[in-house]
């Protein structure tokens, strides 16, 4: 029997819905359908452990391909299934099974719920361009609003940022204090303890060479970037990626020359989000060849899907933009968030986890 949670059910949900819907529907970046802009679908291509699964629409009618193996199930099928589906994943919680929907999953050789984590994209679609009159097959990322919020760039060793701590005029007492602070907000309010003892955190690396790397790939001042905007959100009560890059972007700690009122700090950001989105993990050597070669899917609180497609750039970004936000990771298991001495220096690691908002 299969069992998951909301968002792996969300994947089944999504084959289901836009089976039946026969399109995708593009969204914008507060998540409503932009009128007129559809993408009619060819197939839907779904990876089974025994290979690839084909679900190619013809008229009323969905052909499904498992090798040599047909069968034919008529449109409104899927679309029984799906609000079937949304009802179920609607009324459970946890971990669960829906025995009825894997008996009808099995007919049409859809086996598993989830697909391969090694890559960013969940699905691939073959669209219509009508703007190119081709068809083109696309990878999406699905991130669903039926479960909790789902993260965008996930927290790690590889994630932490390493500052310097700069006049810090406290004693080796002080800061065992300081580290055993068990707050609830407690990496701010160490951060606030060694600021009131002089102390200023001054960016001086990342942890890992590779996440450092990829984010100079991206631009070069990445790092450096990122880097005001994780300790602005240790440090002021601002969450939301859009927020903080605008709280930064006045203080322009970088120096960048904005007599002209260039938006520096947001469109790099923005180009960071996107790549994460479409592929760049911090573990992995990024070459910025997109994995997720569509976009995302979005699944709203309603059981309606969005596209937000890599064609439509500019909406794609401003969602991500608009949707995200900064969070605090253990800092146990992440290794961060206490002051620590090497080489002669003091030093205090932060950690940058994004979730959708």
């Amino acid at each position: 029997m299969l069992t998951g949670n909301k968002g792996e059910w969300s994947e089944i949900y999504t084959l289901f819905k836009l089976l039946g819907d026969k399109n995708l529907l593009a969204g914008d970046a507060d998540l409503n359908k932009v009128e007129n802009l559809l993408y009619p679908i060819i197939k839907i291509i779904r990876n089974e452990t025994s290979g690839d699964c084909e679900y190619k629409i013809s008229g009323d009618l969905v052909v499904v391909s498992a090798g040599k193996e047909k069968i034919r199930i008529p449109v409104k099928t899927f679309s029984e299934q799906a609000s079937k589906l949304l009802a179920k994943v609607k009324g459970s919680s946890g971990v669960f099974s829906i025995p009825e929907v894997e008996e009808f999953m099995k007919s049409v050789y859809c086996r598993t719920l989830k697909a391969n984590s090694i890559t960013k994209s969940d699905i691939r679609i073959v669209i219509h361009d009508q703007r190119i009159n081709q068809a083109a097959e696309l990878g999406f990322s699905i991130k669903s609003q039926l479960g909790g919020d789902s993260t965008l760039l996930n927290a790690g060793k590889t994630t932490n940022f390493i500052y310097q701590i700069t006049g810090f005029q406290g004693t080796s007492e002080d800061i065992k204090k300081i580290n055993k602070i068990d707050t609830r907000s407690k990496i701010k309010d160490r951060l606030e303890e060694i600021k009131k003892l002089g102390g200023k955190i001054i960016f001086f690396s990342l942890e890992k060479e590779i996440f450092k790397n990829n984010l100079v790939l991206i631009d070069s001042l990445l790092p450096n970037i990122l880097a005001e905007v994780v300790k602005q959100f240790f440090t002021t009560s601002s969450s939301n990626v859009e927020a903080l890059t605008h709280e930064i972007s006045t203080k322009n700690p970088l120096c960048f020359d904005t007599q002209f009122s260039h938006l520096f700090y947001e469109y790099k950001i923005k180009r960071f989000l996107t790549d994460v989105a479409l592929g760049m993990m911090p573990s992995k050597v990024w070459n910025g060849v997109y994995e997720a070669t569509g976009g995302y899917l979005i699944v709203k609180e309603d059981g309606e899907i969005l596209c937000y497609h890599i064609y439509n750039k500019n909406q794609f970004e401003e969602y991500l933009f608009q949707n995200t936000k900064l969070e605090t990771a253990s800092s146990t298991r992440h290794d961060f968030g206490r002051i620590y001495s090497e080489n002669g220096h003091t030093y205090f690691k932060l950690n940058l986890q994004i979730r959708f908002k």
